[in-house]
């Protein structure tokens, strides 16, 4: 376990890598994404203050998300072995409840929904990210998104 800077645009992962790690942000913002065939970036998951970020593949297999730094960044850097890392639980079954719930919202929510919970779930970095990023993690357009938030804001 240790303490890294990270520069704004720096990536930490790549899809494919072996033995990736656990990072916790202390502050900034990372993010995990992947890229499929035709080149388009799928966002998984935002790591703003107090969150972890990592894949959740054991260390033997490649990994399937690229993470990197949306603003500089300060973060701790743990190994795959959290059992010796108690501090690491919390952080992690946090995770693991949002990435639970973004599934179930992604097979059964409307976008306008999906935009409500991203609301709730990140309320403090909805002026820190590009608009096609919040859309590409809603799994819509960027146009989409605008219209969602105009309905948004009319309720």
């Amino acid at each position: 376990m240790h303490q890294k800077a990270i520069k704004k645009g720096e990536l930490i992962q790549r899809s494919g890598e072996l033995n990736s790690k656990i990072y916790h942000v202390h502050k900034g913002l990372l993010r995990g994404y992947s890229i499929d065939e035709k080149g388009k970036e799928h966002i998984f998951i935002f790591a703003p203050e107090n969150w972890t970020i990592a894949d959740n593949l054991p260390p033997e297999v490649p990994c399937d998300l690229f993470i990197d730094a949306l603003e500089d960044s300060i973060v701790t850097v743990h190994e795959k072995d959290i059992s010796k890392e108690h501090q690491n639980v919390k952080p992690l079954v946090k995770r693991l409840a949002v990435l639970q719930k973004r599934i179930i919202m992604l097979m059964s929510f409307s976008a306008m929904d999906r935009y409500q919970h991203f609301t709730e779930t990140y309320p403090n970095i909805i002026q820190r990210v590009p608009q096609k990023m919040i859309a590409s993690y809603l799994g819509i357009t960027p146009e989409a998104l605008s219209t969602i938030k105009r309905k948004h804001l009319k309720k």
